[in-house]
């Protein structure tokens, strides 16, 4: 069985790491367009709190969830997290 893996995104919003299928820029054209219809769909989660958007991170459920902190600082506390339950379950 697959333990839940938590991962803070910034201001105290968490997401499941163990559904996060991409953490990207939101600078490009095609992410934008995802954030545009992820929107339409009701299913754009905004976790900035009225700052400006520097992650972009897509579920397989096909939710987005932007957030105020950098890809590489969430990428880093996935890594950590996972290395963390890793050593934790030995």
């Amino acid at each position: 069985m697959e333990s839940i893996q938590l991962i803070n995104i910034g201001f105290g919003n968490i997401v499941s790491a163990n559904r996060v299928i991409a953490i990207v820029s939101p600078e490009s054209a095609p992410i934008k367009r995802i954030i545009t219809d992820a929107r339409e769909r009701g299913q754009l989660i905004d976790a900035t709190y009225g700052r400006r958007t520097r992650a972009v991170i897509i579920t397989d459920s096909s939710h987005v969830v932007l957030s105020a902190i950098q890809p590489e600082t969430v990428a880093h506390r996935f890594v950590v997290n996972k290395e963390a339950t890793t050593v934790n379950s030995n």
